[in-house]
C-alpha cells in the first residue's frame, strides 16, 4: 500500500490502472477529463497496456465501449452530464446485452441552467436503463468503488454495467489523503477478466437486434431478475474488499449513530461527509438522530432500509436532484421501500448546481425531521438555501 494525495479523479485513474482495463474510449468533459488525462499518461508511460480511443461524441464512446466489452475485453470509461445525456440511448444496449462495463460518472448540473458543479440530475434520469449505480462519498471510496465495480460486474450471477457517480469539483476536483494498493494485492482480489461469451468473427453472431413481442418481456424479466440478484454479490464483494484491504463501506447502505436512533436521514454522495458532523453535534447536546448513507440506487436497498427504519419516529430524505413532479428521485423511491411502515417521511432538497451544503443547513433538515411528528405542521417537502425564501 502507498500513500498518496490525489483528486477523486486521480483516484479512479489509479483504479483503472490497478484493475487493468484493456480498452478506454474517450471524450473530454468537465469535470471528468482529469480521468482520462492521467490514464492517457499511464498508458504513455508504460504503466497501463491498454488502448485509450478517443472518440467524436460521447455517443460514440459508449458505442466503442459496447463493442469492446462484446469482444470480451474489460472496459472502461467516464462522462459528465451533458455527455452522459449524450450517451442515453446507447446506455440501453449494455445491460440487456449482458456487458459488464464500468463507467465513471462526475456529477454536474445539466443544462439549461447549466454548470460545472455537482448536481445528480444528469445520473439520476439514468436509473432505469438497467445500470447498476454506486454514489461514493471521498476519493478513497471513488478508487476503493472501481475496483469493487469490475469484481461485481464481472461476477456471473450479474453480469451488468456499473456506473460509479462522484460530486463534480467537490471531490473530482480536491485533493486527499488516498491509500493506494500495490498491483498483487488487486490481482488477488480481482482475477483477470474472463467473458461469458464473446464475439469471434470465425462464428458470427447477430447481438442487439431488433425483438419481436414474443421476447421482449422476458429479457426484460431476466434483465430485472439480474439486477434483484447482483443485491447479495453487492455484499459479498464489499466483504471480499474488507478482509483483503481493511476498507468495507457497508455494501448498499451505511449506516450511522442508528442503533437507538428515532430521527434519521438518508442522503448520498459528499453530502453524508456533512451530516454526519451535524449528526456527531446533535448527539452531543442528546438528540438521538442517525444517518443513512444511500450508496446504490441501483440496486435499489429496499429491504435494508425498512429494516434500518424499522424503530424510526420520523425519516427525511435529502435530494441533491429534483424530479420537477414536486419531489425529488431518491424520496419517491424512499417512499415507495417505506409504503405502510407508518414512518412519517419528508424530502430536502438542496445543493443544486453546486451550491454549498453546511452543517448548519443539516441541523436545520434534522430539525424539520423532528418536527415532522407533530400533526398538521410540516409539509412534505421543503427546498433549502433558497434565497429570499422562507423554509
Amino acid at each position: 500500500m502507498v500513500m498518496k494525495a490525489l483528486s477523486a479523479d486521480h483516484a479512479v485513474a489509479w483504479g483503472v490502472r490497478l484493475a487493468k482495463a484493456e480498452v478506454i474510449p474517450a471524450f473530454p468533459i468537465t469535470p471528468q477529463t482529469l480521468i482520462m488525462e492521467l490514464l492517457a499518461e499511464f498508458i504513455s508511460n508504460g504503466e497501463l497496456d491498454a488502448d485509450l480511443i478517443p472518440a467524436e461524441s460521447e455517443h460514440s464512446v459508449m458505442s466503442v465501449a459496447v463493442g469492446a466489452s462484446a469482444g470480451g475485453v474489460r472496459t472502461f470509461t467516464a462522462t459528465a452530464s451533458q455527455g452522459l445525456a449524450l450517451m442515453h440511448e446507447m446506455l440501453y444496449a449494455v445491460p440487456q446485452n449482458r456487458l459488464p462495463i464500468v463507467m465513471v460518472n462526475v456529477n454536474r448540473t445539466l443544462g439549461a441552467a447549466g454548470g460545472i458543479w455537482a448536481e445528480h440530475n444528469d445520473s439520476m434520469p439514468e436509473r432505469e436503463s438497467g445500470w447498476m449505480q454506486v454514489y461514493v462519498e471521498d476519493s478513497q471510496e471513488a478508487l476503493d468503488m472501481t475496483l469493487q465495480a469490475y469484481r461485481i460486474a464481472e461476477d456471473e450471477r450479474v453480469l451488468l454495467p456499473v456506473m460509479v457517480c462522484l460530486d463534480g469539483f467537490i471531490l473530482s476536483h480536491t485533493v486527499e489523503k488516498v491509500e493506494v494498493p500495490e498491483q498483487g494485492e488487486v490481482d488477488a482480489f480481482l482475477p483477470a477478466f474472463v467473458p461469458r461469451s464473446s464475439l469471434d468473427p470465425s462464428e458470427p453472431v447477430m447481438m442487439n437486434p431488433i425483438v419481436p413481442p414474443e421476447y421482449t418481456t422476458e429479457m426484460r424479466y431476466q434483465l430485472d431478475r439480474a439486477m434483484d440478484d447482483s443485491r447479495n454479490v453487492v455484499h459479498q464483494v464489499d466483504e471480499a474488499f474488507k478482509a483483503a484491504f481493511g476498507r468495507g463501506y457497508g455494501g448498499l447502505i451505511d449506516e450511522y449513530m442508528m442503533d437507538d436512533a428515532e430521527f434519521a436521514l438518508i442522503v448520498l454522495g459528499t453530502a453524508a461527509s456533512t451530516a454526519r458532523a451535524a449528526v456527531d453535534e446533535l448527539r452531543a447536546e442528546g438528540r438521538k438522530v442517525g444517518l443513512i448513507k444511500l450508496r446504490f440506487m441501483r440496486p435499489f436497498p429496499h429491504d435494508e432500509l425498512r429494516r434500518a427504519c424499522s424503530g424510526l419516529k420520523a425519516l427525511g430524505v435529502f435530494d441533491r436532484s429534483v424530479s420537477f413532479n414536486r419531489y425529488g428521485p431518491v424520496f419517491t423511491e424512499v417512499s415507495g421501500s417505506l409504503c405502510g411502515s407508518g414512518v412519517p417521511i419528508t424530502d430536502h432538497i438542496g445543493g443544486l448546481g453546486g451550491r454549498d451544503i453546511t452543517v448548519r443547513d443539516m441541523r436545520k433538515v434534522f430539525s424539520l425531521i423532528e418536527a415532522s411528528v407533530e400533526e398538521g405542521k410540516v409539509k412534505r417537502v421543503y427546498w433549502h438555501g433558497l434565497r429570499e425564501a422562507k423554509g
